[in-house]
């Protein structure tokens, strides 16, 4: 009835759009796996994860970075959270900084959490150059 995948079998796509259903309706996102490494740019009209190594730049809807991957190159998103090393500058609409995320370069931002033990080299400006209200727009999450 079920069959069981061996390890040691290929799979057919490196990276593959995978179809959801949230809120904003029917939407796609792209996963790159763990094994993956790209030279080269990434453009995507959908969501995307990363859990590998990309030397380019990325530019995506909304991008989920994890723990042990590695972005060199410059990321622009609507949304992103970010958890492995970015060695570029980052502009977001809402950027989410991990504590296990090491960036290495300019940030560009709408709205910012940062966790309490991420690490960032390099300077933070917000997108519009003026804040339009009293609210706070850096938030440490703790």
């Amino acid at each position: 009835m079920f069959s069981k995948k061996h390890a040691d079998q290929p799979r057919p796509y490196a990276v593959s759009p995978v179809a959801t259903s949230g809120t904003r309706g029917s939407s796609t996102f792209s996963i790159l796996g763990a094994d993956l490494a790209i030279k080269g740019d990434i453009t995507a009209s959908a969501d995307l994860h990363v859990d590998g190594r990309i030397e380019g730049d990325v530019a995506c809807a909304a991008l989920v970075q994890g723990e042990a991957s590695e972005i060199h190159g410059a990321i622009t998103a609507q949304t992103a959270r970010l958890a492995g090393t970015v060695r570029g500058s980052i502009a977001a609409g809402e950027l989410i900084i991990l504590k296990s995320a090491r960036i290495f370069g300019d940030v560009f931002y709408d709205a910012l959490t940062i966790e309490q033990g991420a690490q960032v080299d390099g300077k933070f400006a917000h997108r519009t150059g003026v804040i339009e209200s009293d609210e706070p727009r850096l938030t440490l999450a703790g």
